[in-house]
């Protein structure tokens, strides 16, 4: 059963509530992110998914250790018509597909899209690209933290993981509209659609192919 949360954000044991999935299948956008216990999908366990419409209606999914299914997050973030927005998608993507074997589409990787579009600037990070887009100055103290604690994760952490997503919509609407202008949309959307494709080489571990 869903848990309410501060303001606009929910919190659901091992998969979204019929009720969140109908939520939010009448959108078109929605950010995305995963919260694990490291930076290797196949060593290292997904703890926690969350999603975020535009308006800021936010879910957290705990995943709970062995758990290879969860039917109506593999239903919403399979849905062809719903864009989904992640900040390094590479990573997110590889995650979800080895953890509960979820092929995302379509995406928007807002990491890539700021490394195109805002290339006066080096820094790429969700904290730098939020923080000129939409002026607001995100927390990441929480970023390296347990995420996979038995117990209820701190409120630091859930305010956190909710930070992490309820901006990605508006960034992608910023970012598109830069690309858009600097004739750099079309070679963005490319990028994205080669995204499933190198999940899959990082999944098999396939390294530096590109490279001379």
């Amino acid at each position: 059963m869903p848990n309410n949360m501060a303001g606009n954000s929910h919190f659901c044991e091992q998969d979204l509530s019929a009720e969140f999935l109908a939520h939010y299948q009448q959108q078109t956008v929605l950010g995305v992110d995963t919260e694990t216990m490291g930076l290797i999908p196949v060593r290292d366990r997904l703890c926690l998914v969350q999603i975020s419409d535009a308006a800021g209606q936010t879910t957290l999914v705990k995943i709970l250790p062995g758990q290879t299914q969860a039917p109506h997050l593999q239903t919403l973030l399979e849905t062809p018509d719903i864009l989904k927005i992640f900040h390094y998608a590479r990573f997110d993507l590889a995650t979800l597909r080895y953890h509960l074997n979820i092929q995302v589409q379509p995406i928007f990787c807002t990491k890539i899209a700021s490394k195109i579009a805002r290339t006066y600037s080096p820094k790429h990070g969700l904290k730098e690209v939020v923080q000129e887009l939409v002026g607001v100055e995100l927390d990441k103290q929480s970023q390296s933290s347990d995420w996979g604690r038995p117990d209820a994760l701190r409120p630091e952490q859930l305010a956190y993981a909710a930070n992490d997503v309820i901006y990605l919509p508006q960034v992608a609407e910023q970012l598109t509209a830069m690309l858009q202008r600097e004739g750099r949309w079309q070679l963005t959307q490319q990028c994205f659609q080669c995204v499933p494709t190198i999940v899959s080489l990082d999944l098999l571990n396939y390294q530096g192919i590109f490279e001379h």
